[in-house]
């Protein structure tokens, strides 16, 4: 396949191009010398640098015509990486004038991780004059490379398949150091590029590691950038992007999950410049969504929200592009397989809305009856992971599903709270909350979320284990008020006590009027289940205090 600038060729030079596709050379050389001279003398001719892209069997994939400084190379998507993470493919091209590897065919062996990259320098009678090459060298981390050099292309000698094989298992041996290759987890490279302060990008950047463990990948690196400005295209200038994912590509990461949201066209930019996935953090909870989603509301939502995000990114390449024209007279315009995509989606969306609508009306008939019950209704808000649903099976003696990761719950649940004298109130656990939550993933659970207009109270639980409690109370607040639940009564409960310490806990909950709880400690209940006595029964607001000896807290 010829590929590149190939327009203002004759057809005699196109068809010399083309002998050069699907030639074989022996395995053992990186390049014949009746190939080479073939090369510099068609690039003479062109004057344009000519190149080719060989595999390991000796087979020409790819012929690149350039212009008089570069070439580029094609996509090589098709051709997966190796254990060792080299693609099993070389590129051999000229210089016009003699030039050794330049910056950018060093970039092009790192990012495409290339066997060789090598060129050979077109003399003034069009024969091969000086030639270089380069290849990766096994490290664990940064990429090193190794460059030789020689003054004349027929003093170069070299045992190709002795040394790729050679070169294959040490860099194969290394990667098994320090990367597990039977462990089937993406394998994930977290990048945060933001102009806050460091304290918050720390905080913002463990966070986000959470999120990556509870979506079971495995974290191989973080890379923080605080550039003076963000750049439109890549977030981070184009030469920086390289070395980011040069540095993946290095320790065998799948997958480059950003702290920030990416528009669309940020997704497209930077996916043009490697294969490996791209997500932001909106997608990764997303993906964890889609995990633990259990009831039908759920996974509506989930899904519902997850088409909402994909539509506007959608994209397509080269000729899949183009408008494709009916017969003659164009009976109907016809369509790309993006637009089918496109009109598929928002088609799924007009049924998931219509779908939610009529489990929105079950959700209504179920909370209409529980207010004609009469009983006070509690919910318990709070950011994820703050031990919510550990506290309705305490209070409740019931078995919600509990797990040390973030949006271990997604679907509401809802128990009865009895207290002493016969009195019950309906207590309710609801997804977690978590800062800088976009608006879709809020829109997404809005009708879960609708259950929390109807609460009497709404118990916020803080885990004040937690170093970054504070900013956690100020993220949820954010949230409630967003949802247009500012003015809704609250109760700050602060959680996890235990793990603080005691002599600061009592100024800590007389600073915020919070109550204190440990919700593995039934024994810690008491003061809570008394202010949620007083408050719904102030006439009685003794019993709980007084005849403690009642309570079932052991």
């Amino acid at each position: 396949m010829i590929e590149g600038k190939i327009g203002g060729l004759k057809s005699s030079q196109v068809k010399a191009l083309e002998r050069i596709y699907r030639r074989k050379i022996p395995a053992t050389e990186l390049i014949t010398a009746e190939l080479a001279r073939y090369l510099t003398e068609l690039s003479r001719e062109l004057k344009r640098q000519v190149g080719v892209v060989i595999d390991r069997s000796g087979t020409v994939q790819s012929v690149i015509v350039g212009d008089d400084k570069e070439i580029v190379i094609p996509d090589l998507t098709g051709y997966s990486l190796g254990r060792s993470g080299l693609r099993g493919l070389r590129c051999i091209h000229t210089h016009l004038q003699q030039e050794p590897l330049s910056r950018d065919d060093l970039t092009d062996l790192e990012l495409l991780r290339l066997d060789t990259m090598a060129v050979i320098g077109v003399g003034d009678d069009g024969l091969p004059a000086n030639f270089s090459y380069a290849h990766l060298l096994p490290t664990k981390t940064t990429a090193q490379i190794e460059t030789l050099e020689f003054k004349s292309f027929h003093q170069f000698e070299l045992d190709f398949s002795a040394f790729i094989h050679g070169l294959d298992q040490e860099m194969e041996r290394v990667a098994a150091e320090t990367v597990d290759l039977a462990d089937g987890r993406e394998r994930v490279l977290l990048i945060s590029v933001g102009q806050f302060s460091r304290q918050r990008i720390d905080d913002s950047m463990a966070e986000l590691d959470e999120l990556a463990r509870t979506a079971n990948l495995v974290v191989i690196d973080k890379i923080i950038q605080r550039p003076r400005k963000l750049n439109p295209r890549f977030l981070v200038g184009e030469g920086k992007l390289r070395e980011i994912i040069i540095r993946a590509l290095q320790q065998r990461a799948t997958l480059l999950v950003f702290d920030q949201e990416l528009t669309p066209n940020q997704i497209r930019s930077i996916s043009e410049i490697t294969e490996m996935k791209v997500i932001d953090r909106s997608q990764l909870i997303l993906d964890i969504f889609a995990r633990r989603a259990q009831s039908r509301d759920g996974k509506v939502q989930v899904e519902l929200a997850q088409l909402k995000y994909i539509l506007p990114r959608l994209s397509g390449k080269g000729s899949a592009m183009s408008r494709l024209m009916g017969g003659i007279g164009g009976r109907g315009p016809g369509e790309t397989k993006l637009e089918i995509d496109r009109r598929r989606i928002r088609d799924k969306i007009r049924r998931l809305e219509k779908q939610l609508d009529s489990l929105g009306r079950g959700r209504v008939q179920r909370r209409q009856k529980r207010i004609r019950a009469g009983l006070p209704i509690v919910s318990i808000v709070g950011y994820t992971n703050a031990g919510k649903s550990t506290l309705l099976n305490a209070l409740t003696q019931s078995d919600v599903m509990t797990e040390d990761l973030l949006f271990a719950t997604l679907d509401t649940a809802t128990r009865r709270l009895r207290f002493p004298l016969d009195r019950e109130v309906i207590i309710t656990d609801t997804v977690g909350f978590i800062r800088d939550l976009p608006p879709s993933l809020i829109g997404a659970f809005k009708a879960t979320l609708e259950e929390l207009e109807d609460a009497d109270l709404l118990l916020h639980l803080v885990d004040l284990s937690n170093p970054r409690y504070e900013e956690q109370i100020k993220a949820v607040d954010k949230i409630l008020d967003d949802l247009d639940l500012g003015k809704q009564q609250r109760l700050l409960v602060f959680n996890k006590t235990d793990q603080v310490d005691g002599n600061d806990l009592h100024h800590i909950c007389r600073r915020y009027d919070a109550v204190p709880v440990s919700a593995l400690n039934r024994k810690s209940f008491a003061p809570l289940l008394a202010e949620m006595e007083q408050r719904f029964w102030p006439e009685a607001k003794r019993s709980l205090v007084d005849d403690a000896d009642q309570l079932d807290l052991e």
